[in-house]
């Protein structure tokens, strides 16, 4: 008899949808490159233009503002590093210190390389970035901050920033504005022209689309520098051979998600705080971490204290449940979350954590098999760790 399993790792990726399999699909029956001027080209082209459309209209945005990338990486490193080359002899770049490091990386590497001077916006205990933080930053020379980058919505504890506020800042100074919403599309209201963001960054394999389709918004007037040259795709921001079926599965993909939001949205809530409460329950002294009221509505985030979340993370995937650890491994040594540290945590906390992050094919029965084997889990990582 197979055992029940249940795929707790949203966040990392999600399964995707059928309307963006239809639309790859199809897509991939078709022959031409965007940027040819014969009838097959012409043909993917409308198709790369109608999928731009689709996700302007969705998010708010107009369709020129929509720059097509491989991904959230690759949004951020055309961002961050784009907008300081841009506006060089500015030096300082603001951003908060719990980034993805994919906003995170291009940003110390531009203080390591480039001269930057890079400044981490420290967070509250929820991991959130107070405006007074950011005013004051910005206060101490405004004409010499090149850029901002403040997430939507944070990828390991799921608090959700005050993004509306922030942005409003940065432009009160003339400030591009840059935000990672890679976790909030499809799981929170996103418009980007209420925002009030200058550069936005989305992904397809969160929101049920392919991995391997992104896109960056960006507002007009705002030319970051190159991070690759080549044809001049892209309004010459991103060049390379725009992969028409993974941009046409990631419109399906963004179309659904953010049509389906709100009831997903609440759906997810529901499911999530019953995660919370049954946890707690079965572990009662877990430590929930995040802002307990404003976070995203698939995430639960705890701390296990006397585990060590790696051991804990394998027990629960030998028993069918599949969930995230927000340390990094280096040299095969775990280290502790730079989110959870930057919220005050101390590193065994920070080290001793794992993220449940719900998605449009979650049930009960996930939360369900979570707390049938979790007690047991967690008695065994604290017996190792005792060891």
């Amino acid at each position: 008899m197979t055992r029940p399993s249940a795929y707790l790792d949203h966040a990392a990726t999600t399964p995707m949808l059928p309307e963006a399999i239809e639309a790859m699909t199809e897509q991939l029956k078709r022959v031409g490159n965007a940027s040819s001027l014969h009838a097959a080209g012409r043909q993917v082209r409308r198709v790369v233009e109608e999928s731009r459309e689709t996700i302007a209209d969705s998010l708010g945005a107009r369709p020129s503002e929509v720059v097509f990338t491989s991904g959230g990486t690759e949004a951020d490193n055309l961002a961050i590093k784009g907008l300081y080359w841009a506006r060089r002899p500015r030096g300082r770049v603001l951003i908060s210190s719990v980034e993805h490091h994919a906003a995170l990386d291009p940003a110390h590497w531009l203080a390591d390389s480039q001269g930057a001077e890079v400044e981490l916006l420290q967070v509250d205990e929820y991991g959130r970035v107070h405006p007074d933080t950011l005013r004051a930053a910005v206060e101490r020379d405004p004409d010499d901050v090149a850029m901002i980058s403040i997430m939507w919505a944070n990828n390991e504890v799921g608090t959700v920033q005050p993004i509306h506020v922030l942005a409003a800042i940065a432009h009160d100074h003339g400030i591009p504005f840059h935000t990672d919403a890679v976790q909030a599309v499809g799981q929170l209201p996103v418009s980007f022209s209420g925002s009030g963001a200058d550069a936005l960054t989305l992904t397809g394999h969160k929101i049920g689309g392919p991995i391997g389709a992104g896109a960056l918004l960006l507002a007009r007037g705002l030319t970051p520098v190159s991070v690759q040259h080549g044809g001049g795709q892209e309004r010459d921001v991103r060049s390379g051979t725009l992969d028409a079926p993974a941009i046409a599965g990631l419109a399906a993909a963004v179309d659904t998600a953010v049509r389906e939001q709100e009831e997903l949205g609440r759906r997810l809530a529901g499911l999530r705080d019953e995660l919370i409460r049954r946890v707690r329950e079965a572990v009662p002294d877990v430590v929930l971490n995040g802002d307990p009221d404003d976070r995203l509505p698939g995430n639960a985030h705890f701390s296990f204290p006397g585990c060590e979340g790696d051991a804990l993370l394998m027990l629960l995937d030998a028993k069918g449940v599949e969930c995230s650890t927000g340390s990094a491994c280096s040299a095969g040594v775990a280290q502790p979350s730079h989110v959870l540290l930057a919220m005050g945590a101390d590193a065994a906390a920070a080290r001793g954590s794992l993220r449940f992050t719900l998605g449009h094919t979650s049930t009960r029965d996930d939360v369900d098999r979570l707390i049938e084997v979790l007690p047991a889990a967690v008695e065994r990582a604290r017996r190792a760790g005792l060891g």
